[in-house]
Formats: C-alpha cells, structure tokens, sequence
C-alpha cells in the first residue's frame, strides 16, 4: 500500500507542478500559451482531478492510474509539440492568438492589437530544450515514476 500512496503522491504533484510551472511562465514571465500548450495542460488538469479523485474514493489503483496515463498523454503531446517548433513535422493546428477585452475599450482594436501564439515558434529555451520540451521529459519521468510504483512487487 506504501507503493499505491507514494504513485498517489505523485501523481499528483509532477501536473500540479507542472500546471503551476506554465501558469506562472504565462503570468510572470509573459509567455502566452499556443494551442498545444493548452492539450498539455488539458492532459495534466486530468491527472490532478485523477489523483485527487484516488485520495478521497476506494479504488484508488484505478484512479493512480489513470492519472498516470493523463500524464504520459501530456508527455506525448508535449513531444509532439516540441517536434513542430523544431521543425521535426508539421503542426495540427492553427496558430492562436489571446484577446483581452477591458471595459470601455474598442473590441476591434483589441483583436488587432493581440498577440499571434504560433505553436511552431519556440518561445523559450534553456540548454536548447524547450517549455514543450521540457514538458515532455518531466511528464515522461512522472507517468514513469506512477506506473513504476503502482506496479512494483513488494520486496
């Protein structure tokens, strides 16, 4: 049970991380998300309700899994995304924009005045690795790190 709780923890804090990782790179750091960013964290806003879900209801392997398998989903598509800004293969999507509306201010003007987000633009990277990448390899290490301690025999 050691095993099934350790999963349960983890599963919960490699999105949660994750989650507050891109939220405060788009808040503080001023990078807004394209349309692949919002799959990712679709993905790990999943795995938290998953992992939240196995903390309060019986079955609690089901739900560690399942919150595993919203992570790995997370990890695939932060690898595909990663391969779209490097050129690796063409995008699915169209490029997305962010519209604020304030009060008193001209809608149209605001539409012209938004930022275009490209998902095959690198907005930031560090050691050559992108937010996407990066995303790919984190969410990869924590779906492994569930499925490992789901499944691992007790010794």
């Amino acid at each position: 049970m050691a095993n099934v709780n350790l999963a349960r923890a983890v599963a919960l804090v490699v999105p949660a991380a994750l989650v507050g990782g891109a939220y405060a790179s788009q808040y503080l750091g001023g990078l807004f998300p394209c349309e692949m960013c919002w799959w990712q964290r679709y993905a790990h806003f999943a795995a938290i309700g998953f992992a939240a879900a196995a903390f309060v209801l019986p079955a609690k392997r089901l739900w560690v899994a399942l919150a595993g398998l919203a992570i790995a989903v997370s990890a695939l598509i932060g690898g595909y995304h990663a391969g779209v800004e490097y050129g690796w293969f063409k995008g699915l999507t169209e490029c997305t924009t962010l519209v604020k509306f304030g009060a008193g201010s001209d809608p149209l003007q605001a539409i012209l005045n938004a930022p275009i987000i490209r998902c095959d633009v690198v907005q930031w990277k560090i050691f050559g690795i992108s937010l996407a990448g990066f995303n790919f390899i984190l969410s990869a290490l924590g779906a492994g790190a569930v499925f490992t301690l789901l499944f691992r025999k007790k010794a």
